[in-house]
């Protein structure tokens, strides 16, 4: 009877999984997790939008594409990671109407894709101008990427997050920037968990006017005499 000659301990087996291997299938099953949890978390927001704030649900986008997110990221030169890719697949941005503002405690709108792309290159530039006058000052890193802001057109404000480190952060129409040891799927359960159990939410809280979610108590007088707290 032929027998198969036994395999040398220097041969690896096929199925044996190889360093570089091992962590690309740990950054893939990483991405895959956060995904899933972006995705259950927008689940329970626009959940309760539907029933509860449906002028807010309507201004949403569709998702975007794998084409569409692929081309921003050429045009800017900046993998997305993996959480802000799957809020984008189910939301890309907001209509610019005034029932936009989604997260706490601004009530920030989500952005478009042509926005962030716009709004990136301005920081970008903005930086770059501020590196001519001060190498020391940072503005913008090229890692930060928008995703929402005071309103789908007034980008003054608005909040970001670092592709490289996953945290979260901010901008305002001064020099001022935050860096927050908050990723996004923390900011998207965070905003789920406040519109479900809004006892939980510290400063402005969900409430509704007209139809549409107001984190308040709104500063203007006018917005004030209509915004009705939600309690659940």
């Amino acid at each position: 009877m032929h027998e198969t000659p036994p395999r040398s301990p220097s041969t690896p087996e096929k199925d044996v999984m190889m360093p570089d291997d091992a962590g690309e299938d740990a950054r893939l099953f990483e991405d895959a997790m956060q995904a899933r949890q972006i995705k259950e978390a927008w689940q329970r927001i626009e959940t309760w939008l539907r029933r509860h704030a449906p002028a807010t649900q309507a201004a949403l986008r569709p998702g975007a594409s794998e084409d569409e997110m692929a081309a921003l990221e050429e045009s800017i030169g900046v993998r997305a990671p993996a959480e802000l890719r799957a809020l984008w697949r189910l939301r890309a941005g907001s209509w610019d109407v005034p029932a936009a503002g989604l997260f706490p405690d601004q009530g920030w709108a989500l952005l478009d894709l042509d926005t962030v792309a716009r709004s990136y290159k301005w920081h970008m530039n903005n930086q770059r101008r501020q590196a001519r006058r001060d190498t020391e000052t940072l503005v913008w890193k090229p890692s930060w990427l928008p995703f929402c802001s005071w309103s789908a057109t007034d980008l003054s404000h608005g909040r970001f997050v670092d592709a490289e480190t996953g945290e979260t952060g901010g901008w305002d129409d001064t020099a001022v920037r935050t860096v927050e040891d908050t990723s996004l799927t923390m900011v998207v359960e965070e905003s789920a968990d406040k519109l479900e159990y809004p006892q939980l939410a510290t400063g402005y809280k969900p409430g509704l006017i007209r139809g549409a979610l107001v984190w308040g108590p709104p500063d203007s007088e006018d917005e004030a005499a209509l915004w009705e707290p939600w309690t659940g």
